[in-house]
């Protein structure tokens, strides 16, 4: 049976197609939709912190739920900037750049390959952000707002954004490396 924690991240995953519906007819015309976009993604912001919140404070933390909740995460963030880079309505000092996507797509590419391979060479992982990876993702909640929003100072949040996105990204690979190599001492290969 699935907690409320789980349920707030499947929810949260079932907010993506909305929000993609919603910014990919936006036009000018319709700013409505802008302001809709605007009203999921904080809709989604405040859901991953109840859930975050609920499993910490009541206990409530499942096996499921250490992979759902990084997964919504990056579904969702993948998905928003992909979107707010093929987006042709958006005025253009407000449009993400492919190669912005490409750096926050591949730092999460990254995560999720280093994560199967550590999980199939050692049968288990041990899921838990550093504190780069949580100002990061913070940093990356707050472009999609800026652009949203379409705010004066998106241009600074955007590049502090691709500092850290980039810094992290390192991290994980160094914090992966590092397990990995902890794994294959306890657990020698063996060839025939």
């Amino acid at each position: 049976m699935l907690n409320l924690p789980n349920k707030l991240s499947i929810f949260r995953i079932l907010l993506i197609p909305l929000f993609v519906a919603t910014i990919m007819y936006y036009t000018p015309e319709k700013d409505f939709l802008r302001l809709a976009a605007v009203g999921i993604f904080l809709l989604a912001i405040f859901s991953d912190a109840l859930d975050g919140y609920i499993a910490r404070v009541k206990g409530e933390r499942t096996r499921l739920g250490t992979f759902l909740d990084p997964l919504a995460d990056k579904l969702l963030l993948i998905t928003v900037f992909i979107c707010l880079s093929i987006v042709k309505t958006l005025p253009p000092e407000f449009k993400l750049a492919p190669w912005i996507v490409i750096i926050v797509v591949s730092r999460d590419a990254i995560i999720v390959l280093g994560s199967a391979i550590i999980f199939m060479a050692s049968g288990k992982l041990n899921v838990s952000p550093t504190i780069l990876g949580k100002i990061t993702t913070s940093l990356q909640m707050g472009t999609v707002l800026a652009v949203l929003l379409q705010l004066k100072i998106f241009s600074p949040i955007m590049y502090t954004m691709i500092f850290f996105t980039v810094l992290s990204g390192l991290d994980y690979i160094r914090i992966g490396s590092r397990l990995f190599e902890q794994n294959n001492k306890q657990h020698p290969q063996t060839t025939n």
